[in-house]
């Protein structure tokens, strides 16, 4: 599917669609409230968020940085687990990252990704490296990951993603979806984060690579106290997908009821970041996320910012011959974007 091929039919005779772009910075702040709201409700039916009373289960000094391991109650009945990273030198209040882990079925593994080098492209620990610069750094298990693999229905009889896939089921028969309460615990660990005594709220970021990608977009999406973020990866505009025949390049997890049907592709939901900082690294090789698509997405956020008057404010590089990874130079420009915004 092209952009300039709109009436293009796909699966269904579904007729393909673009965001209409706005004339005026105001007419889409306009647009935003209805938008977000639109959004909560396809999400599905959950408790109001709060700032979670977390407790610290073990704290311990490592080289660099400290480390506590934190839980909280999320008001759906589970337990929410997650590391904060505290460099050594902290003194005062300073910048802070919400880091997003990914999918890449290591149900195992989910927060520990800020600890261990993740990446084959990179040779170190993302979150110790960020905590080294200055950062404070809180990632938490998703459902289905670390130490929340049997948190599904049939608690220790499934794990990993047979819990993910009942989870998803499941909350549809309660009136929710898997990812609305994905990005609801990764709203309620932003609450935590800003709570902090060593965070300055106005210099809070949220970043990750693929499913950490997609968890950091549309939580600043949703949530503007996000200042800055940075999308590795996973920036999927839904209908190239299709016309892709790669729907199945995302898990379960990923899918939300009735976005096309309510006119809502990605460009939609990534374009209430605007006017806040938004660096966006994709490989054109991805097939999780159709350069075409990609394109029509940068394309929609440049015009989004050039409305605002802040086009410094808006990246969105496309790889060629890069497929699904997070390489040593998307990883400099995740560095000098964080240090040049946040």
């Amino acid at each position: 599917m092209s952009k300039s091929n709109t009436d293009e039919m796909l699966t269904g005779a579904f007729r393909c669609f673009e965001t209409p772009r706005p004339g005026t910075s105001e007419q889409w702040d306009r647009q935003k409230a209805a938008l977000r709201k639109k959004l909560w409700e396809l999400l599905g039916e959950m408790p109001p968020l709060f700032t979670p009373a977390a407790r610290i289960e073990r704290r311990r000094a490592e080289e660099g940085y400290l480390l506590e391991e934190l839980a909280f109650d999320n008001g759906l009945g589970d337990t929410v687990y997650g590391y904060l990273l505290i460099p050594a030198e902290h003194k005062e209040r300073g910048p802070a990252i919400l880091y997003n882990h990914y999918h890449a079925e290591k149900y195992g593994q989910g927060k520990e990704e800020v600890l261990i080098k993740a990446f084959d492209d990179l040779e170190f620990a993302t979150g110790v490296e960020l905590a080294g610069k200055g950062y404070v750094v809180l990632c938490i298990d998703a459902y289905a990951f670390g130490r929340r693999r049997f948190q599904g229905p049939a608690g220790k009889k499934e794990q990993d993603r047979r819990t993910e896939e009942s989870l998803f089921k499941t909350f549809l028969w309660e009136g929710r979806t898997l990812w609305g309460t994905m990005v609801r615990d990764d709203l309620l660990a932003l609450n935590y984060l800003l709570s902090r005594p060593e965070v300055e709220p106005g210099r809070v970021a949220a970043m990750g690579m693929s499913m950490g990608s997609t968890r950091t977009w549309w939580a600043a999406a949703l949530d503007e106290r996000i200042k800055v973020a940075v999308s590795v990866c996973c920036l999927t505009r839904y209908q190239n997908l299709i016309a892709r025949g790669a729907v199945c390049e995302h898990g379960i997890y990923y899918y939300v009821p009735n976005m096309l049907k309510e006119h809502i592709d990605t460009e939609s939901v990534v374009g209430l970041i605007a006017p806040s900082a938004h660096l966006t690294l994709t490989g054109d090789a991805d097939a999780g996320s159709p350069a075409d698509g990609v394109r029509i997405i940068n394309a929609f956020q440049r015009h989004l910012y050039e409305l605002y008057d802040k086009g410094e404010n808006f990246r969105g590089v496309v790889y060629p011959g890069v497929g699904h990874t997070y390489t040593r130079e998307m990883w400099s420009e995740t560095i000098a974007w964080l240090n040049n915004h946040l």
